[in-house]
């Protein structure tokens, strides 16, 4: 029995979050604590800044995802480019808490889930607008996390995608395999 565009699109859903989490993992472990407190410069947040603006979105869009306003009561967004971290390990902790909270709520979604209405900040939206809104936010700063990583550490920076001059091997491989239908972070 194949699977209807609504299953195939909360699955691959699923797959890129957990695609950009593993992502700002593979650069946060290069780095240490000073490296995730530090700022280039006064204009730009942390990546434990970064991390704590994540968490804190995550927290408040997906707790409750289906039956309460995406943007809590509780949530303090000022507070979370303000108050960083005391260390890596705290940091990580809020970075888990938060993924594993969207990850539990996307996974507990049915596809006739999608065309629901939700509120953030009293604005309506599909469900499926709503995954595809984070699914632009996350990598965003994902893709911030990974910047700074590679300015902290320069040539040290341990490549977590296709590396640089590694296009030709890495097509050689992909062509070198029998078509098939997959989604692209299922060999990763």
């Amino acid at each position: 029995m194949s699977k209807s565009n609504e299953e195939l699109f909360l699955e691959g859903a699923v797959k890129l979050f957990r695609y950009y989490k593993k992502l700002g993992e593979g650069a946060i472990a290069q780095l240490s604590d000073d490296e995730v407190l530090s700022k280039p410069n006064e204009a730009s947040n942390s990546i434990a800044l970064i991390v704590h603006h994540l968490s804190g979105n995550m927290l408040s869009r997906w707790t409750d995802f289906l039956t309460s306003d995406g943007e809590k009561s509780w949530r303090n967004r000022e507070a979370e480019f303000e108050e960083s971290y005391p260390d890596k390990k705290t940091m990580m902790a809020a970075w888990e808490k938060g993924w594993v909270c969207l990850l539990r709520a996307l996974e507990s979604l049915k596809p006739e889930d999608l065309n629901k209405i939700i509120y953030i900040r009293n604005e309506g939206q599909t469900v499926l607008d709503a995954i595809q809104r984070q699914l632009a936010h996350y990598p965003h700063h994902v893709g911030q996390i990974l910047y700074q990583g590679k300015a902290l550490k320069g040539k040290e920076f341990k490549a977590l995608s296709i590396p640089k001059g590694g296009s030709t091997d890495f097509n050689k491989t992909k062509f070198s395999e029998e078509k098939t239908i997959r989604h692209f972070t299922d060999k990763l």
